[in-house]
């Protein structure tokens, strides 16, 4: 009989053994299924002095995150920070993000938590998601329009994503809401066009010209840069940027990551990844009918071949920002250490396939390419368009600052004033 008992425990201990093995196993998937919660960047300066001169030293558990920290050696700090520059929060920033987002789109504090939840395996209580919102609702000022937004459109109509196969996968973004509310300002009015434009986009986009077209980010032929400028300035842009780039250890994430935030959380971006294309036709009908000076009479220079080719029959893009602001569109480049690039022919080019495709004139676009530090923005028009004479051009900025525009082909950057 005791032999017996001994044999119905040791059976029912197996049981219960293989139910918490099997326990353990639904576990572990389930905790596969999450995404990964992405650790902070590396530090490149020390935030309280910019030494550059400091070390590892520990690190600090977080929510679903290990935080490295770092200690200043330069000897009048020797103080102790980590890569984010955000405190007293115990969820990394990758989940600030990511919650914000889904609740600018339109789901409530409690839907956002449960989102968040079933993604990450963690989520913050409504009342921390709000705390963060109110914190950071100076950056994210889409917090203005959104009330009025979420009365337009649901949370999946919201945003359009489309994924376009252009030779590689492009992810265009397009915000509904966003756009209608932008345009409604009057003198923003003039710009219907392009939404009528990014509303086809999903439909209507030739995609076979995307496989058969030269890209314009090839192409090498330089504009005269005689009658423009390119100013400096600080924009929210680069705040966005920072503020996102802190969540995003991997650099061939940025430009994804830092378009998914802009476009949920800025006030103005209304569209990422848009492409665009211009036809030889129309270049011609520019040059002979606008007098645009594009072409080296009809002739093209492209990266990797030294010898100039006749203008291909279409040339194709995609424009990593699309902006409705201050009566203008602009049409952004996000390009890490952006002061040393000069994307110049590049963003001209967009901005003229931009004009033709919506039919609004380029004296309605603004061209700039940016990083987290800094901003350079011209004018398209100034590019293309030659002012005839030699009676010399100033232009006068807020700041107190004249410039004169040089008549000569050659790049003028306008530094940034101390107060931008």
């Amino acid at each position: 009989m005791q032999a017996e008992n001994t044999k119905v425990a040791s059976s029912a201990t197996r049981r219960e053994g293989g139910n918490n093995k099997r326990e353990k196993d639904e576990t572990l998937v389930k905790k596969e299924e999450f995404d990964r919660i992405r650790n902070a960047r590396g530090a490149e300066v020390c935030p309280y002095c910019l030494s550059t001169n400091f070390v590892k030293r520990g690190t600090r558990q977080n929510v679903g995150q290990v935080v490295q920290l770092y200690l200043c050696r330069n000897e009048g700090c020797k103080r102790t920070f980590s890569a984010q520059d955000i405190k007293g929060k115990h969820f990394p920033l990758h989940i600030i993000i990511e919650a914000m987002s889904y609740y600018n789109i339109g789901l409530n504090l409690i839907e956002t938590c449960n989102v968040i939840k079933q993604k990450f395996g963690v989520a913050p209580e409504p009342a921390t998601l709000s705390d963060w919102i109110n914190e950071y609702k100076s950056l994210c000022r889409y917090e203005r329009l959104r009330p009025y937004a979420i009365k337009m459109f649901g949370p999946k109509e919201t945003i359009e994503v489309t994924t376009m196969a252009h030779r590689q996968l492009y992810r265009f973004r397009y915000h509904k809401a966003k756009t209608i509310l932008m345009l409604e300002e009057y003198k923003n009015r003039v710009h219907f066009p392009l939404k009528e434009y990014l509303d086809n986009v999903s439909s209507e986009t030739p995609h076979q010209y995307f496989q058969d077209g030269e890209r314009m980010s090839e192409i090498r032929s330089k504009f005269d840069k005689a009658d423009m400028i390119v100013r400096s300035k600080f924009n929210y842009a680069n705040r966005l940027a920072a503020f996102a780039l802190q969540s995003i250890p991997d650099n061939k994430q940025r430009h994804e990551e830092i378009q998914r935030f802009m476009i949920a959380n800025d006030s103005c971006t209304v569209a990422t990844e848009v492409p665009v294309y211009i036809r030889k036709e129309d270049i011609e009908h520019m040059e002979n009918e606008l007098k645009f000076k594009i072409s080296n009479d009809g002739l093209i220079e492209f990266k990797g071949d030294k010898n100039l080719r006749k203008m291909p029959k279409l040339l194709t893009g995609h424009i990593d920002f699309v902006q409705i602001r201050n009566g203008q569109i602009h049409l952004l480049d996000y390009k890490p250490n952006a002061s040393k690039e000069k994307p110049i022919e590049q963003l001209t080019w967009y901005a003229l396939a931009m004009s033709r495709l919506t039919g609004l004139r380029l004296y309605n676009f603004v061209c700039a390419w940016f990083d987290e530090k800094d901003y350079y923005q011209f004018y398209p028009l100034h590019v293309v368009k030659k002012i005839s004479g030699n009676k010399k051009r100033r232009v006068y900025y807020r700041s107190g600052e004249v410039v004169t525009v040089s008549k000569e082909n050659e790049l003028k950057i306008v530094p940034r004033a101390n107060n931008y």
